[in-house]
């Protein structure tokens, strides 16, 4: 298929662009331009001077609306609704029928291509150097080595980056130490190499003794995505384990997403994800999977399997079996599926769009959405998990039917409580690419369709789950705003970077799907980009102190805000918002400046206060 066999009007002279941000500031009003569309992008240009450019790549595209204009019964143009995933709502007014229809059906059909290869990543040349590959940053190997040692995450760059040894277990003299400075270097063992294990100096930096023994190993077991389809082809199992019973845990739990290690906490806790058993008629049980999670408690007298998709709607393990590990149901909400977590965002942004309605009935449909229950249940059962983690010392292992939803949103939530280096830029993207790229998010499926979408026209695979967790995460911001060391922005531009992006950090469904179009090396990383000296400074959070405490948030309903700079950004006016920070941003620099200025007075006043003391020591000498 050819691009061009799709646009039968490629460019359109006299179009109105109609943009509802005119009212708020946002947006560039309504503009007479000419209108351009391209294989990836529609654009329009008044050419005007102060006159804004819309450049909106056709995967942004949620909806497409056409309103024919009638006279006497005759169209005579129309006008196109585009109800985009950004959340962002314009209209282009055409004034000829045939251009109109046009137009339409080339939108519709440029908005609705399937074929990932045909997106515009592939396409998209950067044309700045690339400082860092996004794609080798967060490299799973080095990711589980730091997870295992209970150093910080994030890359060579992280503050607390100690020596990790990744060792063969059969022999001892042969090892590659991976220290801050050269884990990218050449000597560290290939990622699909079957049975490393890794060992961490215990107590920090260069000091402690070498841990006994591994408890944790690198298995290839999943190189060729035949275990499961959705996890990666690197992963971190309990040393004692055999791949042949992996296999095994893999065929009694759905989707074949066994039990695997999420994070350990700096008392040694550790946090593990999954999908629910399978429900099979006759198969109770299964001795292998008992035998992970038997070799996950250790020392520990009990554990905790946490159920995020509710009491009754999965299954679980069965306490004859399981009778160490104590069953917690927390559900997220009363959902169903993704799509019900999605039909909730969609009555949150039409009640947001409604700028008509009455104090009483927008309450009334904000409480109807359910989006902040949906928000509150994640943060209470994410306070949960991080509990037993934290206060009892006990192992947990999080699943929810498939475990590819609420199962994520809580693990990443109880790190961003309990690990500070989760809430630092470089924190947050590992997090991500650990827990949710690498963990076979289905982002493709998710963000096929947005909020706009009729909901009898969405597939049951779409869903609004990372948005859900980006706003949990708002709040934990809003009550600990000066423990992060991005700002909010950072969560906006991720929101859009996962519905529609030149880069191709967040394509596809898995990593098998990744791995078999050759992502990483046929399109560049987000991390890429927003790593670059010049666009990290527009993401910090002036307000940052590093906090190393956890942070334990209220969930109490009256602590939950609405997040109003992504959900009404297209509605009310931000700028007296960006204006607050602008200034923000000036008052913490002046501070920065005037302490480095008394610093130096300071120091002048000693060496003048040595000089005095001196004159006078010599005076009385003479």
């Amino acid at each position: 298929m050819e691009f061009a066999d799709l646009i039968k009007t490629p460019k359109l002279d006299g179009v109105l662009l109609h943009d509802p941000g005119t009212a708020t500031g946002t947006g560039g009003g309504a503009t007479v331009g000419t209108l351009c569309i391209t294989g990836h992008h529609l654009l329009l240009s008044a050419r005007q001077e102060n006159s804004q450019e819309l450049w909106l790549l056709h995967k942004n595209i949620d909806s497409v609306e056409k309103k024919p204009s009638l006279s006497q019964n005759v169209v005579t143009g129309g006008l196109i609704t585009l109800k985009c995933k950004d959340l962002r709502i314009i209209s282009l007014e055409i004034k000829s029928a045939k251009e109109f229809y046009n137009v339409t059906a080339s939108l519709e059909a440029l908005s609705a291509i399937q074929n990932t290869e045909l997106l515009y990543p592939f396409f998209y040349r950067p044309m700045y150097s690339i400082l860092e590959d996004g794609y080798t940053m967060f490299r799973p190997e080095l990711e589980f080595a730091k997870l295992i040692s209970g150093m910080g995450m994030g890359g060579a760059s992280s503050p607390n980056v100690a020596n990790i040894t990744i060792c063969m277990p059969s022999t001892s003299s042969t090892s590659s130490t991976l220290a801050g400075g050269s884990m990218a270097g050449g000597n560290i063992p290939h990622p699909l190499q079957n049975g490393y294990a890794m060992d961490a100096l215990q107590g920090g930096l260069g000091g402690g003794n070498v841990s006994s023994g591994c408890e944790w190993r690198i298995s290839n077991v999943n190189r060729d995505f035949s275990v499961c389809a959705t996890y990666g082809a690197t992963l971190i199992v309990p040393k004692a384990i055999t791949d042949e019973q992996i296999v095994l845990s893999a065929s009694f739990r759905d989707g074949g997403r066994f039990p695997v290690l999420s994070y350990r906490h700096e008392n040694g806790a550790t946090l593990m994800r999954s999908s629910q058993p399978l429900s099979i008629q006759g198969i109770k049980r299964c001795r292998a999977d008992e035998a992970i999670l038997n070799l996950v408690l250790g020392r520990s007298r009990k554990g905790f399997i946490v159920d995020t998709w509710g009491k009754g709607k999965s299954n679980t393990e069965t306490d004859l079996h399981y009778s160490q590990w104590k069953k917690v149901n927390r559900s997220i909400g009363n959902v169903s599926s993704p799509a019900s977590i999605l039909d909730s965002f969609s009555r949150l942004i039409e009640a947001c769009n409604d700028l008509g309605c009455s104090t009483d009935k927008w309450l009334s449909r904000l409480e109807g959405s359910g989006w902040l229950s949906l928000v509150l249940n994640s943060l209470n059962a994410s306070c949960v998990v991080a509990q037993c983690l934290d206060q009892e010392g006990s192992p947990v292992l999080v699943h929810g039917a498939k475990g590819l939803d609420s199962t994520l949103i809580v693990t990443s939530l109880v790190q961003i409580i309990l690990n500070p280096d989760c809430r630092t830029v470089r924190g947050l993207q590992a997090l991500i690419e650990r827990e949710w790229i690498q963990a076979g998010h289905p982002f493709a499926s998710r963000h096929r369709f947005s909020c706009y979408t009729p909901h009898q026209t969405r597939n049951k695979s779409s869903g609004a789950t990372f948005v859900l967790f980006l706003d949990c995460i708002y709040q934990l911001y809003m009550q600990f705003p000066c423990s992060f060391e991005f700002s909010t922005q950072l969560l906006v531009l991720l929101f859009e970077h996962s519905h529609f992006s030149q880069y191709g950090t967040f394509l596809c469904d898995s990593e098998r799907e990744r791995h078999e179009l050759k992502v990483h090396t046929r399109t560049t990383s987000l991390w890429s980009y927003l790593n670059r000296p010049d666009v990290l400074q527009t993401l910090l959070n002036p307000l940052y102190e590093p906090n190393a405490n956890v942070i334990w948030p209220s969930v109490a309903p009256i602590s939950l805000e609405l997040w109003s700079d992504l959900y009404l950004r297209w509605v009310i006016d931000q700028r007296s918002s960006a204006a607050v920070m602008s200034q923000i941003q000036e008052l913490v620099t002046r501070e920065k400046e005037l302490r480095t200025q008394a610093l130096k007075l300071r120091k002048q006043a000693l060496e003048l206060s040595q000089e005095v003391c001196t004159l006078m020591n010599n005076a009385e000498d003479a």
